[in-house]
């Protein structure tokens, strides 16, 4: 009885250290990418005024503390229909702010595109039962409440691209991917860096999933918004209680263009979780651009030219699959 009871012990103390390890290493990289620029990012900034577009922060698309938006739209209000992205916010699902986004925004506003940062609600202490399935159908219900924004405004939107970093990244994914179809205005194209797409054990090794079904389980469920069985894991039953969430699995044949950027050496979206996505939109035939960056972890900080390659073809494809007329 002992010897169970210990054993218990044991393993529910290596579940709760994986658990921290996973919730450290997002937040420390929240953090990361909140207080570090990169010198490449310099050309995709714009000096903020009235001459390039107007903001409206903190509109309302949901009952939730978190569920508000901001909406930059260009100075120019001539035409008759606008083309929207949307970018949504790092943070590990626990921490981060739409205003994070801000230089982003703005440079896609400058391009002509009325761009939209949205928050969503953060799983912790005050809301201990969000997840990322919970946050991306916010997400999902949020874009109509932009686009009739947008319109009560003077500008029109007729398509839209999405785009997001890490937790963001998986967020946009899910909606490119999954949620496409019931879009109020269709979905031309994805960008995203550093997102995970899939939730296997055996790809989380750098927190110890593979060494602990217990960890993996509470952890994925977590994730998933439900409570998942250890015995389950492997099953064709856990690719169903996953898929919510999984943005590759929601990849077909008739998938968006896709443009995606992953570090080798990422221990928060670990590497190894990369290769779902890119095999999904290989085999599915979808036009993508796969970055690998060689030198990098989660923030892509230490190969700054392909850093530049990355948004040089998220532009090209933004100006191939959502012109600005």
């Amino acid at each position: 009885m002992s010897t169970t009871k210990s054993e218990k012990k044991h393993s529910g103390l290596f579940v709760m250290l994986c658990v921290l390890a996973f919730v450290a290493a997002f937040v420390a990289s929240a953090i990361f990418k909140m207080t570090y620029t990169s010198p490449a990012l310099v050309v995709y900034s714009v000096e903020w005024s009235d001459e390039v577009g107007t903001v409206y922060t903190d509109l309302s698309y949901g009952d939730g503390e978190a569920n508000k938006f901001d909406l930059y739209l260009p100075a120019d209000n001539t035409k008759e229909t606008y083309s929207l992205v949307v970018y949504l916010h790092a943070g590990g699902f626990t921490t981060g702010d739409k205003s994070d986004d801000a230089e982003m925004l703005q440079w896609l506003c400058s391009k002509g595109y009325v761009a939209a940062g949205i928050n969503y609600t953060l799983r912790d202490d005050d809301h201990p039962d969000a997840s990322v399935y919970t946050q991306s159908m916010e997400i999902k219900s949020s874009i109509s409440a932009v686009v009739e924004a947008a319109k009560e405004l003077g500008y029109n939107l007729d398509a839209m691209a999405i785009g997001g970093g890490s937790a963001g990244g998986t967020l946009a994914m899910l909606y490119a991917y999954r949620d496409a179809d019931e879009s109020p205005i269709p979905v031309t194209m994805l960008f995203e860096a550093v997102g995970p797409s899939s939730f296997y054990a055996e790809d989380w090794s750098c927190y110890g999933l593979d060494q602990s079904p217990e960890a993996a389980a509470y952890l994925f469920g977590v994730m998933a918004g439900t409570e998942i069985d250890v015995d389950v894991l492997g099953t064709d039953e856990y690719e169903e209680i996953i898929k919510p969430i999984s943005g590759y699995m929601w990849v077909t044949e008739n998938s968006v263009p896709t443009v995606c950027a992953y570090g080798v050496y990422d221990k928060v979206c670990p590497f190894d979780s990369a290769r779902w996505l890119v095999n999904a939109l290989e085999e599915n035939g979808i036009t993508h651009e796969y970055i690998e960056f060689p030198h990098s972890g989660h923030a892509l900080q230490n190969d700054n030219k392909l850093y530049v390659q990355y948004m040089q073809t998220v532009e090209e494809y933004l100006a191939t699959y959502l012109p600005v007329e």
